[in-house]
């Protein structure tokens, strides 16, 4: 997609040599940062670089230790939301901020509901609502309540909202962690509709080919500091991945060739319905072998989710068998998959990975704490559990910007996902199921989750992995099964997938 010609005179924002100390934690070293209207400005840096940390000091909901921020030119002390909103700063966070049971009108409008004498105007405030979507090509559904629309458009909601506050300055958070391929290329759509009426985005993000794709400029941060802000056009994704991590980055997964073991997880005529009890999976069969990666390719909504959560003991199937080693785990109970021998990677990390109050530590053992070493006659053993938690900190990169103790909570999205990906990787159970395990990574990390991943399938482990990343599922799996309407319609070689056909045949079409 060709980018808007735009002028670049007049700065929007100036953060200027921003610090944010906790404690005796630096997470901000004298950061700067200048974006300009009608501009899609990425800031590119590893997990626990202090880039949300960065926008959210922007966003009021942190004060700097120093530096000052500026906005069209005036000096603002963000102390509040309510003044970066009032400045025309909206923020679209990584994980949304919307009330499940209330339509999407009544999210957008929360707290600034349009009045007709005593009585809420909700028709005008509609009416308002459906002019700015079809504005700014967001076709959103007003009427729809937020816990029945997908992720993808329910951060179409979280634009609208800021929108409809007056943003002219948009922040968006990791946008695309959890869409699929056709919404990221629709959001970045809906991101040069809304630089070509003026407004500007400043765009967090991991993902090198879509910043190529939609940024005119991009900052990078790396451990705190400011390394350097770029023309997106005058680099590569080499020369940004370079700048962001520090080293060479290897994109190139090495997975030596060897032949399939016996099946670890054979899955046959699985039957099982979604969240509103339609039909979802309609006979599906599948096989994974010991040393083996099958990767799930498929569009969202198409059987994923209800087979994932129905191996790992989430939902119920209505129909059909699923054995780990010949020991049938349909419909038994998330532990009883465990102990014989499921490990998995959850696509939710905070509602299904981790116990966001509970400490890093805590959380690395949270299958294990009844197990000898870090119990004992009913017992915490902390010195074990400390130890244990060091070395998996220090084994797996995690940043936890201080101690072990801290809850997992406080972690970037990034490193939450390490905790979880440290913790069933070490498991080391027969079958690994991974959902999406790369989400939220910058390029370092993603190189050092697939190489444990790989790992796993070179020790003879079965990998089931389904990711939304093509080219993950393309560059890892030695099968690659494609799912439509809730079955498996293809298995194909993963060294003969190609882009083009995987997206045909998820779609619905035929190979040609």
């Amino acid at each position: 997609m060709s980018k808007e010609h735009v002028d670049m005179n007049v700065p929007v924002i100036e953060m200027r040599n921003i610090v944010k100390r906790f404690g005796d934690f630096v997470a901000n070293d004298g950061i700067n940062l200048t974006v300009h209207k009608g501009e899609i400005h990425a800031i590119l840096g590893e997990n626990g670089a202090g880039k949300s940390t960065l926008m959210n000091q922007l966003y009021g909901l942190l004060k700097p230790t120093s530096g000052d921020i500026l906005v069209k030119g005036q000096k603002i002390d963000m102390n509040t939301p309510r003044d970066a909103i009032e400045a025309g700063i909206g923020m679209v966070h990584q994980h949304f901020m919307l009330v499940q049971p209330f339509t999407v009108t009544e999210n957008i409008v929360l707290g600034t509901e349009p009045v007709k004498g005593i009585k809420l105007d909700m028709a005008t405030a509609r009416k308002n609502v459906v002019d700015i979507s079809q504005r700014y090509g967001l076709s959103i559904d007003p009427d729809a309540r937020i816990e029945d629309i997908s992720v993808g458009m329910q951060q179409r909601v979280e634009i609208l909202k800021a929108l409809y506050r007056g943003a002219d300055i948009l922040i968006l958070d990791e946008p695309t962690s959890s869409l699929t391929p056709q919404e990221i290329e629709e959001l970045i759509g809906i991101m040069h509709n809304l630089t070509a009426d003026g407004k500007s985005i400043i765009l967090i993000t991991h993902k090198l080919k879509e910043i190529k794709e939609s940024a005119d400029f991009c900052t990078i941060i790396r451990m705190g500091k400011y390394i350097d802000t770029v023309d997106v056009d005058s680099v590569d994704e080499n020369d940004l991945a370079s700048m962001m991590v520090g080293r060479k980055v290897t994109f190139q997964v090495d997975k030596p060739e060897q032949a399939p073991g016996k099946v670890i997880l054979d899955v046959r005529d699985l039957h099982g319905v979604d969240y509103r009890g339609v039909e979802i999976l309609k006979g599906l069969n599948l096989q994974v072998h010991a040393g083996e990666i099958v990767g799930i390719a498929g569009i969202d909504g198409n059987g994923q989710t209800e087979l994932v959560e129905i191996l790992t003991g989430l939902r119920k199937g209505t129909r059909g068998d699923a054995t780990v080693n010949g020991v049938s785990i349909f419909n038994k109970s998330p532990d009883f998959g465990f102990i014989h021998g499921v490990s998995s990677i959850p696509a939710d990390r905070q509602k299904h990975g981790l116990v966001l109050d509970f400490s890093i530590e805590d959380n690395l053992i949270l299958q294990n704490y009844e197990r000898n070493p870090f119990s004992r006659k009913g017992f915490l053993q902390r010195t074990p559990i400390f130890s244990h938690a060091s070395q998996s900190i220090s084994q797996f990169d995690i940043r936890p910007a201080g101690s072990e103790k801290r809850p997992a909570g406080t972690l970037s999205g990034g490193n939450q996902q390490k905790v979880i990906i440290a913790r069933e990787v070490q498991n080391d159970k027969d079958l690994l199921i991974a959902v999406n395990p790369t989400r939220g990574l910058d390029v370092g990390a993603i190189e050092y989750v697939h190489k444990y991943i790989v790992h796993q399938r070179n020790k003879g482990k079965a990998v089931l992995l389904v990711s939304f990343e093509l080219d993950e599922i393309m560059s890892l799996s030695d099968v690659i099964d494609v799912i439509f309407d809730g079955k498996i319609v293809c298995s194909i070689p993963g060294r003969e997938a190609n882009e083009n056909d995987l997206g045909l045949m998820m779609a619905g079409g035929k190979k040609e």
